[in-house]
């Protein structure tokens, strides 16, 4: 995981601040907004027993990964699961230029001898258009591939294809984030949150959207994390009251740069909800809200009335979140 560094941006608007309207709801999932990556998986099936070049890449040391698998493809033309793991390297810039097109040639090549994260990135490259034609219909079969061999995020695209175009198919849908949830995608396990809670696919079921909406929090699903710490807030329904718990997600979800949960925490601080009140600690997450574009006229007007001091205080804290 990693943070958006804001820097001056941030610390300029300790000086001064307009007011705004504040946001006042979470952001609501999104199901058929588009193609989901998948974050680093283990060694794709067909890596030896002691994959050298993976534990490079997880130690960092990538261009040692690039090497190894290199060498690793000239000895065994047929190693699929070091042409996944270039296609990753040459993917993201690590070791080597980035080369989306070179990319998308390895996953192909990886994926034609059934590696499904290779099957699951080039179907990923084909929704996007990221070193590959942009064309649904490429797309598909390469997912489906993926799909038929339980990979989740691939189950989960399926699913946001299911729901888009002009004749959406909720229940089809459903079904394939229930598959992808199962394996643990929690993309889909917020999409099934949504969709118990409005009745889209399934029937509406409001026990059924929490043990979603939880599982997804629990696993550090940004979305779900700031909704379901609201929920904890507020007692809803179905969920025990509690502002600490809900204090300590939301500070949890900040840390992931949610501007949302930056700005409900920001609120806790000043008035003491669920946390001991300290108002250069929610001074500091008001300024990260409002770099992140999330305004708060209330909030506004507690910073412009800090004192010298405190003013100080605040853009040491931002400083020290930032790193600079």
């Amino acid at each position: 995981m990693g943070f958006v560094l804001f820097g001056a941006a941030a610390l300029a608007l300790i000086a001064g601040v307009n007011a705004s309207s504040a946001q006042s709801a979470p952001p609501q999932p999104q199901p058929g907004a588009g193609a989901r990556a998948s974050q680093p998986s283990p060694p794709p099936a067909g890596a030896p027993s002691v994959d050298l070049a993976f534990g490079a890449y997880q130690r960092g040391f990538f261009l040692t990964a690039l090497q190894e698998a290199l060498a690793r493809v000239k000895e065994n033309p047929g190693d699929r699961a070091a042409m996944t793991l270039l296609g990753e390297l040459y993917r993201d810039g690590l070791g080597v230029r980035r080369n989306l097109e070179e990319a998308a040639r390895w996953y192909r090549l990886a994926a034609d001898r059934g590696d499904r994260n290779a099957q699951f990135r080039l179907g990923l490259a084909h929704l996007t258009g990221e070193g590959a034609t942009k064309d649904q219909a490429l797309a598909r079969p390469w997912l489906e591939k993926a799909a038929a061999q339980a990979h989740g995020g691939a189950l989960y695209n399926l699913g946001v294809m299911a729901i888009e175009g002009d004749t959406p198919d909720f229940p089809a849908a459903a079904g394939l984030f229930t598959k992808a949830a199962s394996v643990g995608d929690m993309d889909a396990a917020y999409a099934l949150a949504v969709f118990y809670r409005e009745g889209k696919g399934v029937e509406r079921d409001r026990a059924a959207s929490l043990r979603w909406l939880r599982r997804a929090a629990e696993e550090k699903h940004v979305a779900a994390m700031v909704e379901f710490a609201i929920a904890l807030f507020n007692g809803a329904e179905g969920v025990e009251k509690d502002e600490g718990a809900a204090a300590r997600m939301l500070g949890r979800a900040a840390q992931f740069n949610s501007p949302v949960a930056q700005n409900r925490l920001a609120r806790l601080y000043v008035t003491g909800r669920g946390v001991r009140a300290d108002v250069v600690e929610g001074m500091k997450w008001h300024i990260l809200a409002r770099a992140n574009g999330l305004r708060d006229e209330w909030l506004d007007g507690r910073l412009a009335a800090l004192s010298p001091v405190e003013r100080m205080a605040v853009e040491e804290a931002v400083q020290r979140f930032i790193g600079n």
